[in-house]
């Protein structure tokens, strides 16, 4: 028989509003972290001024996110981007994506904003 570690819920911040989160109790630090990493990635996007949407911000920090962790390649590496930086800009600290990767990656991002244009405003 395996025993599970005690939870432990965490009141964070993310874009200012207040989630309470469970945790094991010796994953508050890296549970921290990850809250930072989102809020910044959130902030990021939000700032640019593009996307208002509070839903669209998570879905295109999810996507920064996830993309940096699938290319921790130094090469690859996309750790300060934005994908919610105006077209033509590129984002501050931003390395060079393949002009490919980039299209692609434009393409997912119409898409979503297709999907997701009913729903323009922060609650």
């Amino acid at each position: 028989m395996t025993t599970r570690a005690p939870i432990k819920q965490v009141e964070v911040q993310i874009m200012s509003q207040t989630y309470v989160l469970a945790c094991p109790a010796d994953g508050e630090e890296a549970l921290r972290e990850a809250v930072a990493q989102v809020d910044a990635a959130m902030c990021r996007i939000r700032d640019a001024g593009k996307v208002k949407a509070r839903d669209r911000i998570a879905v295109l920090a999810a996507l920064n996110i996830a993309f940096d962790a699938a290319h921790r390649d130094p090469a690859l590496a996309f750790r300060n981007s934005s994908f919610g930086t105006p077209e033509g800009e590129p984002a501050a600290d931003a390395a060079a994506l393949p002009p490919q990767a980039e299209q692609r990656l434009r393409a997912l991002i119409a898409r979503l904003d297709e999907a997701l244009a009913a729903d323009d405003r922060l609650p």
